[in-house]
């Protein structure tokens, strides 16, 4: 007769069946998973655009006119895999809505460790038409710096590309407008890229000084009568670095990159800030940056950093919607969870389906 199963034989079965789960897991996971766009349509400049003259030559060092005029709008975000679904929305609002598209260069920063030539071909395959330069960003050169904040998306190294961006971009870009990749706009970029910048300042961005700008920090930094007095002789406001528009020339001539990571080495040493890339960017600016309307940075759409429970638009008009915070457009749709406001996002969103790639 059949022998039958001993507790020690259920034991090897049991075994057995959780290692073939945890190897089926992990083939599942090296297996790449990736996403495809639509293309879309093509726009064209109107007639009140001005022409950029030699727009298809090239400079003495090889970098195209076009991408080094002063009349074209140069616009930076960062690309990963992670939120390109997001960048290719963001695209194609700020598209959709210019009164002068071919005149718009993009400058996408994407870490040297991505896989440059996916992006490049994703980006190209959905806006085959589109200006743009794709500059790899060295992840060592700032993860040394980096300290844990109270969300581990934001201790991401490309996150703090924005602090680079003087160092990466050609010389010849002397402003640039940065823009997150959660964020759709419903207005001429134009509009915001002409932003007066005066005679001394860096940066612009809408400023909130309602917001209790001490909590931005910790209170070793405030009990310290050497930190806190950074802020003397300022009127530091909370502003969101998801939208900036920034003079580059300034900005190198000042070292202003210096000047960011000198506080986060400070960091390093001494707890004063927790939310990632944000607060070093409040130390050497809040308080002497040019306010821009509310309008073009309607932000915290995404929520807080913990839940990304559903918010309301703040009062007054729209011509930038930003889903900063913990919650996503993208991921609540597809969870059939979605917020009110992420049906403004939906019509630009170009996915088309996602697909594993078989082995």
């Amino acid at each position: 007769m059949p022998k039958s199963p001993s507790l020690f034989d259920f034991h090897l079965l049991l075994l057995f069946t959780i290692f073939s789960l945890a190897a089926a897991d992990a083939i599942a996971a090296a297996r790449p998973i990736t996403q495809q766009f639509k293309e879309a349509p093509q726009f064209y400049n109107s007639e009140i655009c001005p022409k950029i003259v030699g727009e298809d030559d090239e400079s003495d060092n090889g970098t195209s006119i076009f991408l080094c005029s002063d009349q074209s709008v140069h616009v930076a975000m960062t690309l990963d895999s992670a939120y390109i679904r997001g960048s290719m929305a963001a695209v194609l609002s700020i598209l959709q809505h210019s009164s002068c598209p071919q005149n718009i260069v993009f400058h996408f920063v994407a870490s040297a460790t991505a896989n440059a030539s996916f992006l490049r071909a994703t980006i190209s395959s959905s806006f085959p038409y589109l200006n743009f330069q794709i500059y790899s960003f060295d992840d060592s050169s700032v993860s040394r710096l980096i300290s844990t904040s109270i969300r581990s998306a934001l201790d991401c190294p490309l996150n703090y590309a924005r602090s680079y961006l003087a160092d990466l971009l050609p010389s010849c870009v002397r402003r640039i407008v940065y823009l997150d990749s959660d964020l759709v706009l419903v207005d001429d970029i134009a509009k915001l890229a002409a932003t007066q910048l005066g005679d001394n300042s860096v940066l612009a961005a809408p400023e909130h000084c309602n917001a209790n700008f001490t909590s931005y920090f910790t209170l070793t930094f405030w009990s310290s009568a050497t930190l806190s007095l950074t802020f003397a002789n300022r009127k530091p406001c909370y502003f969101n670095t998801g939208v900036m528009v920034i003079d580059l020339d300034r900005w190198r001539r000042g070292d202003y990159t210096k000047k960011i990571e000198e506080w986060m080495e400070i960091q390093k040493r001494t707890r004063i800030y927790e939310l990632g890339s944000l607060p070093p960017f409040l130390l050497v600016f809040a308080g002497s940056i040019v306010a821009v309307d509310h309008r073009w940075n309607q932000h915290g759409l995404g929520g807080d950093n913990f839940k990304g429970l559903c918010r309301d638009l703040h009062p007054g008009p729209v011509s930038l919607l930003h889903w900063s915070g913990k919650g996503k457009p993208w991921v609540r749709l597809d969870a059939n969870r979605p917020c009110p406001l992420d049906a403004l996002w939906a019509p630009y969103d170009l996915l088309q389906m996602p697909f594993a790639l078989d082995s």
